[in-house]
């Protein structure tokens, strides 16, 4: 059984990637922090159409809650072959205005989200020697953003614990990708405003338009599916932001 946990999954770019994945045959695991009626909602779909599915919340900054969250997972699921680490906070901030607490909240969602579900799926992939882990980073990951610099440093931190953890893990048959999206149309990306989103697409991206999660979660597919020969690799899906 091919099973996925995808935090951060009940809007957006997850919840694109639960649908896909669900597609490819993949029992899920639709993770939530805040958002109950629309993790429910898309778990209730999932499962009309058949599929197996779960929804649980749990905030991925705490590793006792995601220990639990991975063994529910196990229980009801089986072990977790495919885990997309895409939970994450951002917030714009001159660099004078960042608080201690937030600095160490972002970091500790962001990059540490991605150490908890990874050391508690772990265990298992190391067992059968087989696994797929596939981290979101972000085109400010690799370029910096003004307004970001705490954003910025944990898409950064997390691309290199995507390559430093590929070179660790591939003689153990376990591959880690990272998918670097630009400029998406998904709520995160709402509070930048209409007017400065349509400069963006008109101006900046030389596709003319901003990315969907339905793009981002065929990208994590392909990671996850067809790519079998490559690991320690980011893929950036920004319509030739950064080029």
């Amino acid at each position: 059984m091919k099973v996925a946990l995808i935090t951060g999954s009940s809007r957006g770019i997850g919840a694109a990637a639960a649908r896909e994945l669900s597609d490819a045959g993949y029992a899920v695991c639709i993770n939530y922090i805040e958002r109950e009626d629309k993790a429910e909602a898309l778990a209730a779909r999932l499962r009309g159409e058949g599929r197996a599915v779960i929804a649980q919340q749990s905030d991925v900054s705490d590793a006792a809650a995601v220990e639990a969250m991975v063994r529910r997972v196990e229980r009801e699921l089986g072990y977790v072959t495919l885990l997309v680490n895409n939970a994450g906070i951002a917030e714009q901030r001159q660099f004078q205005d960042i608080t201690p607490e937030f600095w160490q909240r972002i970091f500790a969602v962001n990059l540490g989200g991605c150490v908890n579900c990874i050391q508690a799926v772990l265990g298992h992939m190391l067992h059968e020697h087989a696994g797929c882990i596939v981290n979101v980073s972000s085109i400010w990951g690799s370029h910096g953003a003004s307004c970001e610099t705490a954003y910025s440093a944990t898409k950064h931190a997390i691309i290199g614990l995507t390559r430093s953890l590929a070179a660790e893990l591939a003689p153990s048959g376990i591959r880690v990708t990272c998918v670097a999206p630009g400029v998406i149309d998904t709520d995160m990306v709402k509070v930048l405003g209409q007017e400065t989103l349509d400069m963006l697409a008109k101006d900046v991206i030389p596709m003319g338009r901003l990315g969907t999660p339905e793009e981002i979660a065929r990208a994590i597919r392909f990671l996850a599916e067809e790519a079998s020969y490559t690991t320690g690799q980011v893929l950036g899906c920004d319509g030739g932001f950064i080029i």
